[in-house]
């Protein structure tokens, strides 16, 4: 089976957000369209309390869809929706803005430290103002499957080996897959054809593609066209979110927590929101 080449890998940058939380940006702003429809993907946590404990105040959203998913610690959160709780390890929070909605997430200092990934995922024109929703998704809810090789994969979106992941109904039909691997062990993933994929490096490394392209902890490998991305992990194991999506090829306009296609549709969100009708 012919496999995807990395097209490029790319380092996560140290950056700030919220109201002063320390992480590490795997991709953003810089990296669109070349991720399309994927708009960014932060790795956020410490073992340092201080780097995340400021969190992220209730801020709005419009025109995408945020990933939140813990691997170790608890964030608390609220919405406009009249959604609230806390997302615990193992835990996804999948939100989807639509046409406007205020939230915060504020992360719990917790001597064992903190760390998640959230990703932000970009609507298509036709459904930037569509109804508001939120998936509070259980760690019990995401399925488990082993491969013969060894490998473990957690579906959160999407179907590996008939089994699907229970995060469904979602505009572009992404795949998200945790991946683990015992160290040399080999993964296979086919990606449907018009479908962009990435791999995201959480723990250990692994070498992808015809050119085993090592890739490490911290580091994001995005492929080419091709039916399947291959992976083998290093000495030491890997895991990995393996995330694909059907791109939207539309115009982009970002500005802060709010993604539409045009200036214009940002100056008004951006005006609704400070005239107090965004969620009108």
């Amino acid at each position: 089976m012919a496999e995807r080449k990395v097209k490029k890998v790319f380092a996560a940058r140290p950056t700030l957000e919220g109201a002063g939380v320390k992480l590490k940006r795997a991709f953003g702003f810089r990296e669109v369209p070349l991720f399309d429809p994927f708009l960014m993907l932060d790795d956020f946590g410490s073992k340092n309390p201080d780097d995340y404990t400021a969190g992220f105040p209730w801020h709005p959203h419009r025109g995408i869809e945020t990933v939140t998913y813990m691997l170790e610690g608890h964030v608390d959160h609220g919405d406009s929706l009249g959604n609230s709780g806390t997302v615990g390890p193992g835990q996804v929070q999948w939100m989807t803005a639509g046409r406007g909605i205020v939230h915060q997430e504020m992360p719990r200092r917790e001597a064992a430290g903190l760390r998640g990934l959230q990703l932000w995922i970009n609507l298509p024109r036709a459904h930037k103002m569509t109804e508001p929703r939120y998936r509070d998704i259980s760690a019990e809810s995401i399925p488990t499957v082993r491969t013969p090789e060894g490998a473990e994969v957690k579906i959160i979106a999407g179907r590996f080996q008939s089994v699907g992941g229970p995060v469904r109904e979602i505009f572009g039909n992404p795949e998200y897959l945790d991946v683990t691997l015992p160290p040399g062990t080999p993964f296979v993933r086919e990606i449907e054809a018009k479908h962009g994929a990435f791999a995201y490096v959480m723990e250990g490394s692994a070498e992808f593609g015809p050119s085993a392209e090592r890739v490490v902890r911290g580091q994001t490998a995005l492929f080419g066209s091709g039916p399947a991305v291959r992976a083998t992990a290093g000495p030491e194991g890997a895991r990995f979110a393996l995330i694909s999506g059907r791109p939207w090829g539309q115009p982009v306009a970002w500005r802060g927590p709010i993604v539409m296609n045009t200036e214009e549709e940002l100056d008004q969100a951006f005006r609704e929101y400070e005239n107090g009708t965004f969620l009108g």
